[in-house]
């Protein structure tokens, strides 16, 4: 069973009450319509396409036609987006690959910048505010609970494979080895030229 169509139709349904839902975005919208951006996440094995028009967004994952925009990145990069003064960097730091319209993916930060993304008002209508509050902020500290988890994993990890297992080389190591390759190019290219002026009497 492939999960593609629930991935899309959850992320359709969702965009179209953040984006659509507010008439302050209307402006933001109008900029978008008619236009097409492709997102190719790389956990991803098919693309996400966002085709905007006057009502509604669609987002498919099979696309023939061209696309105005095409947008390569990590899933971790995805709400990166939302930061409008971000985009040039992450272009620059090669976590985002452009190919395109560039005002295309600049007008959708813009108006992902401009939504209120807070699950709270989404979960109110069902579970009232209060509780919706609630599970909001304990979903809030989970997440920043797991982040940190990952983090210190990450930690753990680089210093058993560098300390433990001695797998990887430490950073002391990995400079002494450097200088000490830059000291033998030195002591090779006086050779070569002590060898070259033997050579040329």
């Amino acid at each position: 069973m492939t999960f593609t169509p629930l991935i899309t139709g959850g992320l359709e349904t969702a965009l179209n009450r953040v984006l659509y839902r507010d008439r302050s975005l209307k402006a933001a919208r109008q900029r978008l319509v008619g236009k097409v951006l492709m997102l190719r996440l790389q956990e991803l094995d098919f693309p996400l396409v966002l085709v905007f028009s006057e009502s509604q967004l669609d987002v498919l994952s099979d696309w023939q036609d061209s696309s105005d925009c095409s947008v390569s990145l990590r899933l971790s990069t995805l709400p990166k987006l939302r930061d409008r003064q971000q985009l040039t960097s992450l272009i620059r730091s090669g976590e985002l690959d452009v190919e395109g319209d560039l005002q295309v993916v600049q007008q959708f930060s813009a108006l992902m910048d401009l939504a209120e993304l807070d699950p709270a008002e989404y979960l109110a209508p069902w579970i009232g505010d209060i509780a919706a509050q609630g599970v909001s902020q304990a979903a809030q500290q989970a997440l920043k609970f797991v982040q940190q988890q990952v983090t210190r994993r990450q930690d753990y990890l680089g210093q058993v494979l560098t300390e433990e297992w001695r797998v990887a080389p430490g950073a002391l190591e990995l400079a002494w080895f450097c200088e000490e390759v830059e000291a033998m190019e030195r002591s090779l290219n006086a050779f070569e030229a002590r060898l070259a002026q033997l050579e040329a009497k």
